[in-house]
């Protein structure tokens, strides 16, 4: 992979970030590596049929 990333790699990452950003923030939404990563898990299961 040598080009630029592709527009749902953006998505995904932003998404994992914010989530990830959010939950240290506000502890209480859990354990924030764990938002992050199931953020872009769901992300990515739903962005696979496109």
């Amino acid at each position: 992979m040598n080009g630029p990333i592709d527009l749902r790699t953006a998505v995904l990452l932003l998404a994992g970030c914010g989530t990830t950003y959010i939950a240290f923030q506000h502890p209480t939404f859990g354990t924030a590596l764990v938002v992050g990563i199931a953020t872009i898990t769901l992300l990515h299961i739903l962005m696979e049929g496109r």
